[in-house]
């Protein structure tokens, strides 16, 4: 198997978990927007080295919880970007509980929680079939 620079493996993944996002989003909300593709690759990558940038096996929980809050900055990194200042209003979370300006809120990084799952297993799997790197294992708790 052809040996993959980095740059090519981190673009394969981004473009994996960007269309990913991309498609979840239209699946659950009807539509989607571009930004999405990137705030979503952007995702996926940091999902992905969570467990790869640490010198100690991290249980599968401690990922997701990790996972969730990377997601949920993400999130309010691209929602201050595309909705406060640019002003595209691409979601607003302003009445749901427990929310931060409306770009954030409690109940969606609960279920980031639970999709980063798919992201950490997914990127796992996919580095050891395409870049011939370590099979998955995990440690649940």
């Amino acid at each position: 198997m052809k040996k993959w620079l980095c740059f090519e493996k981190y673009l394969f993944l981004f473009f994996i978990g960007g269309s990913a996002y991309y498609c979840l989003e239209i699946v659950m909300r009807g539509f989607s927007h571009y930004s999405m593709f990137f705030c979503g690759g952007f995702c996926f990558i940091g999902c992905g080295m969570l467990n790869e940038s640490v010198n100690i096996e991290m249980s599968l929980i401690s990922q997701m919880v990790l996972s969730s809050l990377l997601i949920t900055v993400l999130e309010l990194i691209t929602g201050c970007i595309v909705n406060l200042w640019l002003g595209w209003h691409i979601w607003d979370y302003s009445r749901l509980p427990y929310n931060f300006k409306g770009q954030i809120c409690l109940s969606y990084s609960v279920r980031w929680f639970f999709l980063s799952l798919a992201a950490i297993v997914g990127d796992d799997y996919l580095r050891y079939l395409f870049f011939d790197e370590e099979k998955p294992y995990y440690k649940i708790l």
